[in-house]
C-alpha cells in the first residue's frame, strides 16, 4: 500500500483528515479488485478538484496579467490546466509511486498514464480544498504550478502578441509588421536580443529577450500599447 504520510511530507500539506488524501490516490480499477476498500475511488474528488484548479489559476491569471483580454487567458489557462501540463506536475510530486491501482492497470504502466496522474491531481487539490480550506489550496496550486506558469508564459501568451498585432497592422494596412534585429550581446549561453518592429518604414516597438523570438514578442506588445 502506498506511504501516504510519505506522500503527505512530499506535497507540503499538513492534513487533518489523512483518508481524504488517501482516496485521492485510490484508482477505479483498485476499487474493481478491491471492492470492500472503503473510501472509494478517486472520481467524485477529481471531479471537484478540476473545478477549483481552474478557478484557482483564472484567479491567478486575472491578477497577473491586467492588460491581456479573455482570449488570451482562456488559452494561458487551459495549456496551464491540460493533462499534458498536469501530468509533467505529478512527476516534481512523484505521485504515480502513491497511486493505489489493479493489478491489471499496474501491468499497463498506469502509473505513467497521463490520465491517471492528471486526475489523481486534481482529486488531490480537491482533497486539499476539503482539508484544508480556500488559502492553503491557492498557496498549494500556485506552488505546484510554478515551472509550468514560468514555462507557458515564454512560449504562450507572448507569442499571442505578435498574432494579435499582425491581424490589427493587416485589417489597417494590410501588410504584415517586419522585424529587425537590432543588437546581439552577451556570450552564446547568455545573449541578450534587441529587436524593433516596423510597418511603413516607422517604428512601432521595440523588445529585449534572451531570444530572438522574445525579443520580437516584447517589441510586438510594446506595439499594440502604441497602437
Amino acid at each position: 500500500m502506498a506511504d501516504v504520510k510519505e506522500f503527505q511530507n512530499i506535497i507540503g500539506v499538513d492534513f487533518q483528515n489523512m483518508s481524504l488524501l488517501e482516496q485521492a490516490l485510490v484508482h477505479s480499477s483498485y476499487i474493481n479488485e478491491n471492492p470492500d476498500y472503503t473510501l472509494g475511488h478517486n472520481e467524485k474528488l477529481e471531479f471537484l478538484g478540476d473545478a477549483i484548479l481552474g478557478f484557482f489559476v483564472a484567479e491567478k491569471l486575472y491578477k497577473d496579467y491586467p492588460d491581456a483580454n479573455e482570449g488570451e487567458m482562456t488559452r494561458l489557462r487551459a495549456a496551464l490546466v491540460s493533462r499534458d501540463a498536469l501530468a509533467r506536475v505529478t512527476m516534481g510530486i512523484r505521485l504515480g509511486d502513491f497511486l493505489y491501482l489493479g493489478r491489471g492497470e499496474e501491468s499497463s504502466g498506469g502509473r505513467q498514464k497521463k490520465a491517471n496522474l492528471a486526475g489523481a491531481l486534481e482529486a488531490v487539490i480537491a482533497a486539499v480544498y476539503l482539508d484544508q480550506g480556500e488559502n492553503v489550496t491557492r498557496d498549494f496550486i500556485v506552488r505546484i504550478l510554478d515551472k509550468e506558469m514560468k514555462r507557458i508564459d515564454r512560449k504562450d501568451i507572448m507569442v499571442d502578441y505578435k498574432s494579435r498585432l499582425q491581424e490589427t497592422i493587416q485589417s489597417r494596412h494590410q501588410i504584415t509588421p517586419e522585424y529587425r534585429l537590432v543588437s546581439e550581446k552577451g556570450p552564446d549561453h547568455d545573449k541578450t536580443f534587441t529587436v524593433e518592429v516596423i510597418v511603413n518604414d516607422t517604428v512601432l516597438g521595440k523588445g529585449t529577450g534572451k531570444s530572438k523570438k522574445e525579443a520580437e514578442t516584447e517589441a510586438a506588445r510594446f506595439a499594440l500599447e502604441n497602437l
